[in-house]
């Protein structure tokens, strides 16, 4: 089973970009994209349904902001939209295809770099966050969770993490709650599981400014994050980088697992 993540910094400019050319080259069976930047009126056919993936979406409630998708191959049993946490729901931040013993979400959690208030609303969503992560990893299912987490977790996950630490993306507390996912809830970093040394290579995300791109002066801020049992089946993963869709770049991870 082929899992995408990929953060498209608006649908239509992804589209423009190639996406969409590129996607059934792929083989995926489910395709996790954010930051779609659109409504449902702005999606064109394509945008929907491709190569026999189907598209089903959470909208932010503002246009031309934020909102999530998940493509499946097949079809799950039912689609969760949102948290249950009102001000992140009208963001459009989390859809969770459900096959019933497998589950696989789309992610965007907030970035807190424009603004203080942002990082203020980045942290109630942690808060808010954390108690579904619980829940899901007790729930018995196999889960992988895809998407832009806006942090990177350690040093090894952005080039000049000396410059950084105070800022938001690589703030302690954000670190500290990353953690916790990892080390007192149980969940699983699966590149990192796949690749622990990996620094360059594994970066998805790069600033507009400068040469950040050119230079390979990225973050790993884009991830599958998967309950111990489907992580464990990870063969392989890799970032997408021969072809530019958005600022970030495609997570590419197989599984040795069906729904």
């Amino acid at each position: 089973m082929r899992i995408i993540s990929a953060n498209l910094n608006g649908i239509r400019s992804a589209a423009t970009k190639g996406f969409f050319d590129w996607l059934p080259t792929q083989g995926a069976d489910v395709v996790c994209v954010q930051e779609l930047k659109a409504q449902a009126a702005d999606l064109k056919p394509q945008f929907i349904q491709c190569d026999g993936l189907t598209g089903a979406f959470h909208y932010a409630e503002k246009k031309g902001y934020s909102g999530v998708g998940v493509y499946t191959r097949t079809q799950p049993q039912q689609i969760i939209e949102g948290l249950g946490a009102p001000e992140f729901d009208a963001e459009g931040r989390y859809i969770e295809a459900d096959y019933g013993n497998l589950a696989v979400i789309s992610l965007y959690q907030p970035s807190g770099s424009s603004s203080d208030e942002r990082q203020q609303a980045k942290y109630r969503f942690l808060d808010a966050f954390f108690p579904r992560l619980e829940a899901l990893i007790k729930s018995g299912r196999e889960i992988v969770i895809c998407g832009d987490w806006n942090i990177a977790h350690r040093e090894v996950d952005l080039k000049n993490w000396k410059s950084n630490q105070k800022n938001s993306g690589f703030l302690p507390e954000e670190r500290a709650w990353m953690t916790r996912l990892f080390d007192e809830l149980g969940w699983v970093d699966v590149y990192r599981s796949l690749y622990p040394e990996h620094t360059g290579e594994a970066y998805t995300w790069w600033s507009n400014r400068g040469q950040a791109y050119a230079k390979n002066v990225g973050w790993r801020i884009d991830y599958q994050i998967a309950t111990p049992g489907i992580a464990a089946k990870a063969r392989a993963a890799s970032v997408y980088k021969d072809q530019r869709f958005s600022d970030h770049a495609p997570l590419i991870v197989d599984y040795d697992y069906g729904p």
